[in-house]
């Protein structure tokens, strides 16, 4: 029983790394947002970010496919590396990246459109024209994120007559739909009702088996429930980076305990 043991733990793959940020700084004009960020994401597994309101959170995840840099008056410093390169580089196309790295945000966001097009939309961008392809890109997209039952005999309706919860994984169907590495969510639960948080959960922990996830929740319960990994944010700063069971059950520093206790925030 003991060879057994060691040959299964032997046999344990390493995860691929597919983010690693650096002594990331990043100032708002003279606000100092971010301090110092040090994090690592891996492949196939939830990493979620807590800490209280105005922390960093958001902030970062922005970082990672660029988005905060639609905020005039940014500059970073330090580096991100995504898949070994830097996304802070001249060379990176900022389009490539975000197709790479998708992002639900905290309101469901669909567009104006049916069902069907809010889905198609991201491959016809890319140059999909073909019926038959958007069809199955469509269907296998709305399936990953578990609602094609929901809407199959719908997809001609206008996305806004979807319920919140339904609306939120439309969105996260339309990500899936130009195939990206990692799901970026920012709250994405914090608008629904719980039996759709319950079920956008359960996506979640089905979808990191393809993705790596980056989740920003101020919901604890979520944090422990669907995370593998979890980092506390205070003040712009990471506090403690570790797994969600080490950090919720044995924090090595007392201001992660006092935040996850309800003390503060």
């Amino acid at each position: 029983m003991q060879n057994k043991t060691s040959i299964l733990t032997d046999s344990v793959v390493e995860k691929e790394v597919v983010f690693e940020t650096k002594d990331l700084n990043l100032w708002y004009g003279e606000v100092h947002a971010l301090k110092n960020i040090n994090l690592t994401i891996h492949e196939k597994e939830v990493t979620a970010i807590i800490g209280p309101s105005g922390c960093g959170k958001s902030t970062y995840l922005k970082t990672l496919n660029r988005m905060v840099e639609l905020v005039p008056g940014v500059r970073t410093s330090g580096t991100i590396n995504y898949n070994g390169k830097s996304i802070l580089d001249k060379s990176m196309q900022v389009e490539e990246l975000r197709t790479r790295v998708g992002m639900v945000f905290q309101k469901p966001n669909p567009f104006p459109k049916s069902i069907y097009e809010n889905v198609a939309y991201g491959p016809k961008i890319h140059g999909i024209r073909n019926k038959l392809v958007l069809d199955e890109i469509v269907e296998k997209s709305l399936r990953g994120a578990y609602i094609w039952d929901e809407v199959k005999d719908r997809l001609h309706e206008n996305a806004y007559s979807l319920s919140g919860g339904q609306q939120q994984r439309l969105c996260i169907a339309r990500c899936l739909a130009i195939e990206p590495d990692v799901i970026l969510m920012d709250e994405p639960t914090s608008a629904l009702d719980p039996k759709s948080t319950l079920k956008v959960e359960e996506l979640i922990r089905e979808l990191k088996g393809d993705y790596a996830i980056v989740i920003v929740t101020h919901n604890m319960q979520q944090a422990a429930r669907i995370s593998d990994q979890t980092a506390f944010f205070l003040d712009g700063e990471v506090v403690e980076f570790d797994k969600t069971n080490v950090i919720f059950n044995d924090p090595s520093d007392r201001r992660t305990e006092d935040y996850i206790n309800g003390r503060f925030g």
